[in-house]
């Protein structure tokens, strides 16, 4: 099987988001929340790899993503970093979405 490479750049992008945030704001909390989110979507990414069926941690991992980002922009209507996780995160649930769909054995 082909290497999810798009789960793995969301995984660089949640972890280096969570960097970043302890960088530049000195949050713990983003710095954890970042790296157990990344390290949880590349593990995704992987199950992903070896088997198209099992996205139930990718999905998991983008979706809890979507509706916390999702919540913390509506709060502040500020694209960085909410909007953009937000962003991000809906886009990937797109993926998996389209994934599961073109991965449903048709009925005959």
């Amino acid at each position: 099987m082909a290497l999810d490479w798009i789960g793995l750049s969301y995984a660089v992008l949640v972890s280096a988001g969570g960097v970043l945030g302890y960088v530049k704001a000195g949050s713990v909390t983003s710095l954890v929340a970042g790296l157990l989110f990344g390290l949880l979507a590349a593990a995704g990414a992987y199950l992903t790899s070896q088997n198209p069926r099992n996205v139930w941690l990718s999905l998991g991992t983008a979706g809890t993503l979507a509706v916390v980002m999702g919540l913390r922009f509506l709060n502040s209507w500020k694209f960085m970093p909410a909007g953009l996780m937000t962003l991000a995160s809906a886009l990937m649930l797109a993926k998996i979405v389209t994934g599961m769909l073109k991965t449903r054995p048709h009925k005959t």
